[in-house]
């Protein structure tokens, strides 16, 4: 046997010999911290750190089978919790400061399990514990997580409702199950009947999910987001997709420079004199659907250029959305739950005033006193004879091939840059990411007086569909960006697409660095970490469109499904009570033949019972074996000695630790009815 094994099977060993309740009591704990363990990411790290000392402090006591702490020591302990939880929280009241003293108020109660009163009370604890994680993740994995934790708790609770014995915790987890299962058509229906005001986890925000893009930029900014490889959106199409390079979903535009730092535009002029969208589009639309995951960002990352028409723009019940001057889709509030939409984008457009405003001033302006040289070689390029008179389009050209012929670097790791930071970048290191191509790029075409702006958002799918959805993820955020060119608008140049070409065309990223079980799965298969992630994604997919946006309309489709032309409230309310009823009654059938059918121990007993009384053994129902062994013993003397002793091995096998299993039931009955017989014969 290897070591391990041998390590195994001596923890069986040890914890096969530990008391019952010191058994049940590291079960019940090991449930708890279990069901506790995803909150640790968001509670503060005191609370943290005092529920896992609480935590292997009872376990400890449970071990040495030492008394527990008297109340002053709880009570204590409670108002210390209250203290700092007022300190980091400012308050008592609220979800945060809830859930805080929840989870606190949970490993103190283990420290009072002396009853079993206070056992009920910590499940129940440990049921609406469960409950609260839901306010910060809805995710498939959190789901199948706290599953495992709710069947714990039952498993836990039929533990003490068993007080007789050592039953062992395969039973009481099957006898868990058991219950769990026969809740399931209940919680099924339910699930889809009852009525839904909003979606069905509407009001919870997912605590888990990346912040993606941001609203400014600055050198960097996006090649961190670019290293996360979770998803930010998943779109499918009403028809062909798409190529690679038309995929751009539209962010945050980008207008206003510090030196350091892009934001939104800050204007100088009026509002009358301010460039408008004035979107043209050319050419059939391309409907399109969209699950957005959260993204802390009061904005949608449609699909260029999807524009604000009926039956055209995203429709959001609950929203006020609209769309910018610049073509950028804003809500009313962060984006802080997951979001599914419909709209349609036209991929050939034009946006933008034809000929010049006022407003375009802003669009030219640049910090006095930053990247000196690049604005110096940006004139420069400018006084060329064939490009002095040039257009912007054939300016931004000249730039471009400036970057193919440049010797620059399309990488994630560029480094920082200090305060000149696009004279470092496009003069020096040339080594950068989109973000630092579409910056320089932008400085440079504004000092040559072309209006510039940085627009951000996210290029490119995933290389193939999963379930018919085309997965965008963050490690897919993106910057490029739109020059001024008069009687045309705005036009979209994208810097990378001259340094990257497979980025734009083919949707290829940068590999991405992985972690330590990633890299051991890509060493042993290339393949198999892809796959396991595509299997996983695709089940949270369906768990997202099936469960999570299960939403009224999808009732009334049920509704019409089974014969209804035009469901309304009222065909829902009647479906649901008449199905109500119709469990209930069949619960009530099921707990009646329940009631009435017969224990295979009882059913035995009587025929034991019935057995002596046909030797003149008088018994009654309520006697126990070793009680009937001994009436055997005086009504029949040595005669019936063999009748005792299988009476006595029967309640030795009764009460023994473990199960009776019917064979076994089966295997004494054959011999005692031998026996019977056998006394009949002598009568």
């Amino acid at each position: 046997m290897n070591p391990a094994a041998a390590g195994l099977a001596g923890w069986r060993e040890r914890a096969a010999r530990l008391p019952r309740e010191t058994r049940d009591t590291l079960f019940h704990l090991a449930v708890i911290g279990w069901a506790i363990a995803p909150h640790f990411g968001h509670l503060p790290p005191w609370c943290s750190a005092l529920t896992a000392l609480l935590l292997l402090w009872r376990a400890r006591l449970a071990l040495a089978g030492a008394a527990l702490p008297g109340r002053w020591v709880v009570s204590a302990l409670l108002l210390l919790a209250a203290g700092l939880t007022l300190a980091t929280e400012r308050t008592l009241l609220g979800k945060e400061a809830g859930v805080t003293m929840l989870v606190v108020l949970m490993a103190l109660k283990t420290l009072e399990l002396r009853a079993r009163r206070d056992a009920l009370v910590v499940f129940f604890l440990g049921f609406f514990l469960v409950l609260t994680q839901f306010l910060y993740s809805q995710s498939l994995a959190t789901g199948l997580w706290l599953l495992a934790a709710v069947w714990g708790l039952l498993t836990a609770l039929t533990l003490a409702h068993m007080p007789v014995g050592r039953p062992p915790l395969a039973r009481a987890g099957a006898v868990a199950a058991r219950a769990a299962l026969l809740g399931v058509p209940l919680m099924v229906l339910l699930f889809a009947l009852f009525p839904r005001i909003g979606p069905l986890w509407g009001l919870p925000q997912d605590a888990g999910a990346s912040t993606g893009l941001s609203g400014t930029l600055r050198m960097g900014g996006l090649a961190e987001v670019a290293e996360d490889d979770s998803i930010a959106l998943r779109v499918r199409f009403f028809g062909p997709p798409p190529p690679p390079d038309a995929l751009y979903f539209r962010g945050p535009v980008l207008s206003t420079f510090d030196g350091r730092v892009w934001t939104r535009l800050v204007p100088t002029v009026p509002v009358a004199s301010r460039p408008r969208l004035e979107l043209a589009t050319q050419g059939p639309g391309l409907r399109y659907e969209m699950t957005l995951e959260p993204s802390r960002l009061p904005l949608l990352p449609l699909l260029e250029m999807t524009p604000d028409r009926p039956g055209a723009a995203p429709r959001l019940p609950g929203w006020l959305v609209l769309q910018r001057p610049d073509g950028q889709w804003q809500t009313d509030r962060p984006v802080a739950e997951r979001l599914r939409l419909q709209a349609t984008a036209w991929l050939s457009f034009h946006q933008g005033p034809r000929q010049p405003v006022p407003g375009l001033v802003d669009l030219l302006a640049l910090p006095a006193g930053y990247n000196p040289r690049t604005l110096a070689w940006a004139q420069r390029l400018h006084a060329r004879p064939e490009l002095a008179e040039a257009d912007p389009r054939t300016l931004a050209q000249a730039v471009l091939q400036h970057i193919r012929d440049g010797g620059y670097t399309y990488t994630l790791s560029a480094g920082t840059y200090g305060r000149d930071a696009v004279d470092e970048f496009w003069l020096d290191r040339k080594r950068g990411f989109c973000e630092n191509f579409a910056s320089a790029f932008v400085v440079v075409m504004r000092a040559m007086g072309v209006p510039a702006r940085i627009v951000t958002g996210y290029q490119g799918t995933d290389p193939q569909p999963q379930d018919g959805w085309w997965i965008v993820r963050q490690s897919a955020a993106h910057a490029w960006a739109e020059i001024w060119q008069p009687g045309a608008g705005w036009l979209r140049v994208d810097p990378t697409a001259a340094v990257a070409p497979d980025r734009i065309e083919r949707g290829t990223r940068l590999p991405l660095p992985q972690g330590l079980v990633a890299g051991a799965l890509g060493r042993f298969d290339p393949a198999l970490a892809t796959r396991l992630r595509n299997a996983f994604e695709r089940l949270d997919n369906r768990w997202n469109q099936w469960v999570l946006n299960y939403s009224r309309q999808q009732q009334f489709d049920l509704l019409r499904g089974l014969g209804v032309r035009a469901p309304d409230w009222q065909d829902l309310a009647h479906l649901l009570i008449l199905s109500l009823a119709a469990t209930a009654l069949a619960g009530a059938a099921w707990a009646w033949w329940d009631r009435h059918r017969q224990d295979p121990w009882q059913r035995l007993q009587r025929r034991v019972q019935q057995r002596l009384q046909t030797l003149g053994v008088p018994v009654q129902p309520h006697q126990p074996p070793r009680e009937r062994a001994q009436q055997v013993r005086a009504r029949l003397g040595e005669r019936g000695e063999a009748l005792a002793a299988a009476l006595d091995a029967l309640d030795r096998q009764r009460y023994r630790v473990g199960t009776t299993d019917r064979a076994s039931q089966r295997a004494w009955w054959q011999g005692f009815a031998r026996a019977a017989r056998g006394l009949r014969g002598l009568r």
